[in-house]
Parts: structure tokens; sequence; C-alpha cells
């Protein structure tokens, strides 16, 4: 009898989540990946374990996926998955988080080439060991009425409104200097204070990164972002950062978000 292969639509792929030390399995009872066809389980790697879960390969082809990315809440969905599975492992052992949507076409080609990348794993868990990734954005202080352009010019006369005033051309040239020179000196101020902040979270991170800050948000929110950036600081010295946080708003008067613990997966390097 001819064996005959499967229908695509019953084909399957294998989604890897992330890495871990095989240190005991993690549990992953109650946490259901991106799919509920099939559990969550390890897949061996000598010293390290795969976190996994077969999924239709149908759902996960180019097309499939280039389709997902125009519909934000199902991409958001898949997110929250993948971040929950890496999240639930994470707080358990040090983990390597892989990106959304890792596929490969069989297991033993994903257990080939993740054994392969064996020494750059083991490299990460070991700087992430006891480590978490912690958010912080700094907005330049307020400055209301800053941004009037100055005295409003009084009208001229009735009857004579074809002829400014003597020398409104000059004072309106000075405000206008005066209004940019102001701004000027606040955007450096502005970068200072984001410098400083920066330079004393450095102090308590083991690990830094500097993102582009983000442009005025929505919904009313025209802060002026002049710091967007990520550290991995060791578990034990996360109350002082938050401690640092609330003194650096006090003494330079900046706007400062701090966001963690998170999962490091900033600092897991290209794996």
């Amino acid at each position: 009898m001819t064996e005959h292969s499967p229908k695509a639509s019953e084909a399957t792929a294998l989604y890897v989540y992330a890495v871990c030390r095989a240190d005991g399995s993690p549990a992953l009872a109650g946490v259901p990946g991106v799919t509920r066809d099939a559990p969550l389980r390890t897949l061996p790697l000598g010293s390290l374990t795969a976190i996994v879960q077969t999924v239709r390969a149908a759902e996960f082809t180019d097309e499939a996926w280039q389709e997902r990315l125009t519909d934000e809440p199902e991409l958001e969905r898949y997110a929250r998955a993948h971040h929950e599975v890496v999240s639930a492992v994470a707080a358990q052992a040090p983990t390597v988080p892989l990106p959304l949507a890792t596929l490969y076409t069989a297991e033993d080609r994903a257990e080939r080439v993740l054994s392969d990348e064996s020494a750059r794993f083991h490299t990460a868990l070991k700087r992430i060991a006891h480590h978490a990734e912690w958010g912080v954005k700094v907005y330049a202080a307020g400055s209301p009425g800053d941004d009037g352009g100055g005295a409003a010019q009084r009208p001229s006369p009735p009857g004579d409104r074809s002829r400014p005033a003597p020398g409104a051309g000059r004072a309106y040239l000075e405000r206008k200097r005066n209004l940019q020179a102001r701004r000027e000196q606040r955007r450096e101020e502005s970068l200072r204070v984001a410098e400083t902040v920066d330079t004393r979270v450095c102090r308590i991170a083991k690990a830094s990164r500097r993102l582009r800050p983000h442009g005025p948000g929505t919904a009313g929110d025209h802060r002026v972002q002049v710091l967007n950036a990520t550290y991995l600081v060791a578990e034990h010295r996360s109350a002082e950062l938050e401690l640092l946080a609330q003194d650096l708003r006090e003494s330079t008067g900046a706007g400062i978000e701090l966001s963690g613990p998170w999962v490091p997966y900033s600092f897991v390097g290209e794996v």
C-alpha cells in the first residue's frame, strides 16, 4: 500500500517559545500557549531545555502571518500568549525567550538547530541569571506659558490701522528670538537631565540599552520624551532602583516612568 503524505491542512510544525537550563522540567499546567490543539511540552537539548508546542503549520504560513500582521487584535492575542509562556518559565528559571513565531518543520530539525546555538544560549543565561529588565522613560519638565509667543500686540488706534506702531517689527522679532532661545535652553536642560538619569541608573544596572525616544503620545499627552532606555538589574537591587527613580523625580523635576520587572528580552542577544 502506498503511503500518502498528510494533507497540507493536517501538517504540523514545532513552535519554540524559549530555552532554559535542564534543571528539572518547568511547570506549564494551565498555560495554553498559542493553540489549544496540543499542550506545551519540553524538548531536551543536552544541558538545556526548549519549551515547545505542536501547532498546525497552515496557521503559520507566510500568507497567514502576513494577514495576521494586519489584524491588530489577533496579533496581540498571539503576542500575549507567547509572552505568558515565556513569563511562566522565567518565573521558575533563567530563560532565553525566542522571537514570536519561531517555528521548525520537524522536531529533529529544531533539536539540531537549537543545539548548534547552545554556546550562545549558555552565555545569555549566565548574563541574565537573577536579573530582570526595567524600562525608564524620562519626559522633559513642563513650562506652561512658554510657548505662547509672548505678550499680545496692542491693536493700533482706530483710524490708524494701516500704520504699525513704531518699533513693532523689532519687538516682534525680539519676542521670536527670546522664545526660540527659551526653547533651546529647555531642550539642552532636558538632555542634561536625560544623561544624569541614565548615568545614575547605569551605576545600578549590569547592562543598558538606549532606545529611540517616542514622539508625543495620544489622548492629549504632549510630553516630550528625552530618554527611552532599558536596564538589566539584579533582583536584589530592584528596591534600590525604585528609590533612585523617586529621588531623581524630586531632584530634576522631570517626569520619570519606571516599569518592570520584565523578562530580559533586550539582553539575551541574537539567538
